[in-house]
């Protein structure tokens, strides 16, 4: 299984209502070909190294991350969050 892991650190002008709805855009990511599983969530703990909202999504292998890089309802929600985002960094792994 590989792991996906993403944090997303908005820009100081992205509200918290853009900031939910891009939440739900990538919850709606678990519906696609080989995500096992799918959590996304805002941070809790504030901390001044604290991203906002992470990202933490399983695949059944590293074709299937590759397939999910691509696809056509993940591509527009990524390029949106890229546009609210300061600053976004992922690391992925298998398990």
């Amino acid at each position: 299984m590989l792991v996906h892991i993403v944090a997303f650190k908005y820009k100081p002008d992205v509200d918290e209502s853009a900031r939910a709805e891009h939440r739900r855009q990538l919850a709606s990511l678990a519906t696609l070909d080989g995500v096992l599983g799918l959590e996304v969530g805002a941070d809790e703990v504030h901390l001044g190294r604290s991203y906002d909202t992470g990202l933490v999504v399983r695949f059944r292998d590293r074709a299937a991350l590759d397939a999910y890089a691509v696809d056509s309802h993940h591509v527009p929600i990524a390029q949106h969050g890229a546009s609210l985002c300061a600053h976004i960094v992922s690391v992925d792994f298998t398990l």
